[in-house]
């Protein structure tokens, strides 16, 4: 159970952090972050809730990443919908306070985007669906091969919530203009949930393209983890004795 909260915490905070600054301050008058301060702040809460949650939860925070690692040989599947529950449950809530603050202020229109994530019409830059799902896929894959690759037990030992915090910074800055950047279907969640409308309509793509992503960058990471000339067991094979 405290795994479950541990994610829903730090899913919680991945919204809030990530997808505030994008509403709050990303264009504030004169000062505004712009999509630099957005892709370090998705960056910073997942670096700071790994060294916080993670030997807890492992601070998944997304429910492809969770599917990702289960398929990589890192995760049990019968956590796997509980992880995920507990994943769309924060950001749903993280997205409610987000709204709460937001419309404080006097203009506030969430059906102007509120962070969500689109493509055609509600892309950034306007670009495509095809744009859009080989985007997200692609992200999402390289995504699980850092978080797999630093968390490998040979790779430098504490260092690896820097990898990954980084390489969420990264993967914004390169696809802010396309998507809005999702590689989290519980992050487009909980913001699509309080605009409606098109996001949800959009909101498929979102689940669909990180969570093939991050089966595909389980399993080239497996291949390339895998020592040469060792082959790995069948499924339901006996070990030798």
């Amino acid at each position: 159970m405290k795994a479950y909260v541990a994610e829903f915490v730090g899913t919680f905070w991945l919204v809030l952090g990530g997808c505030g600054a994008a509403v709050l301050a990303a264009a504030f008058p004169n000062v505004g972050i712009g999509l630099l301060g957005v892709a370090l702040a998705f960056g910073l809460t997942v670096l700071t809730m790994a060294y916080a949650i993670g030997h807890i939860s492992g601070c998944h925070l997304n429910p492809a990443v969770s599917i990702g690692l289960w398929a990589g040989g890192r995760f049990p599947a019968n956590k796997l919908l509980p992880y995920i529950i507990a994943q769309v449950i924060g950001a749903a809530v993280a997205g409610g306070v987000l709204f709460v603050i937001a419309s404080g202020k006097v203009g506030f229109n969430v059906s102007a985007g509120f962070a969500a994530n689109g493509y055609d019409a509600h892309s950034p830059g306007g670009y495509s669906l095809l744009a859009a799902l080989v985007t997200e896929i692609v992200m999402t894959m390289m995504f699980l091969i850092i978080i797999m690759g630093a968390t490998d037990q040979r790779a430098p030992q504490g260092l690896a919530p820097i990898a990954i915090g980084l390489g969420l910074t990264l993967i914004h800055l390169i696809s802010i203009p396309v998507t809005n950047t999702s590689v989290n279907p519980a992050r487009s969640t909980g913001v699509a949930l309080f605009v409606g409308d098109w996001a949800i309509a959009q909101l498929w793509l979102f689940w669909v393209a990180p969570i093939i992503g991050a089966v595909l960058g389980a399993v080239i990471y497996r291949f390339l983890a895998e020592p040469e000339g060792v082959r790995a067991p069948e499924p339901g094979a006996q070990p030798a004795h």
